[in-house]
């Protein structure tokens, strides 16, 4: 009998656990899931901004105000204001937690055409175009031992970039945390390099090699184009500090993890990037900077050889886990666009499995890959890279809208309001500098693709002409099946 009970009781607690497992898979509803902590938060951040701009070109703040101080002194600037933009976007990432970054923050101030602008700019441009040319840097630096005395023929450079853009897109597709994972251990990797760095111009400084900072601000240019045109080329390479917005809906306790990655990571970043400055000016003259065409790699040749392969090696580390985190954040900007219907719905779909927005991500590295096709796209990306101070100043400038008018919307963090202004002041000075100062075709070309957005707008939002859905009513059949994804489930909030 004592058997039996004990029999009874072990299959009743096995039924209990199988109950139990089937409630939490059927608990894990149709829709991203909150994976992300705290770490992989400040690792997202410090890993997207992070990427090749400091490691490839400083030269360019230093060239438009043309001495060792005033460069300092910007790339201080640009963290400060980096950091002020990103307090910014931690109250809207807690007052709106919707992944897509500016889009939902853009559509709640001012309705869906700004929002549907921005995507429609981000997801054509600027997004996918800085991808490709993240990709097209790591595959300069990946092949560059293979070819010693010359330069990687151009084609084995793009197959390489299209190559990693294919890797990338595949990881984040497979899994969100596989893609946290990935983006931890390349964020380790560029610390590594960004430490040596530091340290070693630490280690220079304390042996006396401070004569390039004596008089450091004699031959300044001072002038408002120049130093505007210097902050411009600072905060491209501060771009990325607001990633973090983009995966709200993936982040545990978003309240207390996304300001708090934001807090630690953006300072971080800051620090390391004037001291990365500081020992590239302990080795080097400004004269020899500005002629460098790869900094990092000239300051390896100098202080770290016979072990100088050190330095492409983890530029390239540094190059693909900026990469994975664009691809990672910018995916959910596509995803959230097709769930509110200004793109194709299929692009909002998750996969059954693995709970990622795979068509999203998938779109968005094919978008990247066409960007690669082009001989050089730098001059493209310049010139558009000013729209991304035009959303930067009317996404925070929704945030002084939404004070007046959203009062009821509850504020985990209530910044000064005198921070929004002032960083939407600085943004609009930062998006008219380059035309006043140096005015061209280009930057109307460029507004004129934005406002092209509103074409497709009027047709496919506003008058709801579904012919495009219909035509791809087929394909998205046979991509549910191919794919295993299903549309998002609704979630009463």
């Amino acid at each position: 009998m004592g058997e039996e009970n004990m029999r009874k009781r072990k299959g009743e607690t096995n039924r209990e656990r199988d109950e139990q497992s089937i409630q939490s898979k059927e608990s894990k509803t149709m829709n991203l899931q909150k994976e992300v902590g705290l770490i992989s938060g400040i690792c997202i951040i410090v890993g997207t901004v992070i990427g090749s701009g400091i490691f490839i070109s400083p030269k360019s703040v230093l060239a438009n105000v043309g001495a060792v101080g005033p460069c300092l002194v910007i790339w201080a600037a640009c963290g400060v204001l980096s950091t002020l933009g990103a307090l910014c976007f931690a109250e809207l990432g807690t007052m709106i937690t919707k992944s897509g970054g500016e889009y939902p923050y853009l559509m709640e101030a001012f309705g869906p055409i700004p929002a549907y602008l921005f995507s429609w700019t981000s997801l054509l441009v600027i997004k996918p175009s800085s991808f490709a040319i993240i990709c097209l840097s790591f595959a300069e630096y990946a092949s560059a031992p293979f070819y010693p005395g010359c330069d990687p023929p151009v084609v084995v450079i793009k197959c390489l970039a299209a190559a990693a853009i294919v890797i990338i897109s595949t990881v984040n597709s497979l899994s969100v945390k596989l893609g946290s994972y990935v983006q931890n251990f390349f964020t380790a990797a560029k610390m590594i390099i960004v430490v040596i760095i530091i340290v070693s111009g630490i280690v220079l400084l304390a042996k006396g090699k401070t004569e390039n900072f004596k008089n450091s601000f004699n031959d300044t240019k001072i002038s408002a184009g120049s130093i505007s045109l210097a902050f411009y080329n600072g905060l491209w390479a501060y771009d990325g500090w607001n990633q973090l917005n983009y995966i709200t809906e993936e982040l545990k306790n978003p309240y207390r993890n996304l300001p708090l990655s934001i807090i630690i990571g953006i300072p971080l970043v800051s620090v390391c990037y004037v001291l990365i400055n500081i020992s590239y000016f302990t080795i080097m003259t400004s004269t020899e900077l500005l002629q460098s065409q790869a900094v990092a790699v000239t300051f390896g040749d100098r202080v770290l050889y016979p072990a100088s392969w050190i330095v492409p090696l983890f530029v390239a580390f540094s190059t693909i886990g900026a990469a994975n985190g664009t691809c990672f954040t910018a995916g959910r900007l596509v995803y959230v666009a097709g769930r509110e219907g200004h793109m194709l719905k299929v692009l909002s779909y998750i996969s059954v499995k693995r709970f990622t927005p795979a068509p999203a991500i998938i779109f968005y590295g094919a978008i990247a890959i066409i960007y690669i096709i082009p001989g050089d796209i730098n001059t493209l990306i310049n010139y558009f890279s000013f729209a991304v101070w035009i959303f930067y100043a009317l996404t925070v400038f929704a945030l002084i809208v939404m004070r007046f008018t959203r009062k009821e919307l509850k504020r985990p963090i209530k910044i000064p309001i005198v921070i929004p202004v002032l960083v939407t002041i600085v943004s609009i000075l930062l998006v008219l500098a380059p035309i006043i100062s140096e005015p061209e075709w280009a930057y109307l070309y460029c507004i004129l693709f934005i406002l092209g957005g509103l074409i497709f707008y009027v047709l496919f939002i506003h008058f709801k002409f579904n012919w495009a859905q219909k035509i791809s009513g087929p394909t998205t059949m046979y991509l549910q099946m191919l794919l295993e994804v299903v549309p998002p489930e609704k979630v009463s909030e």
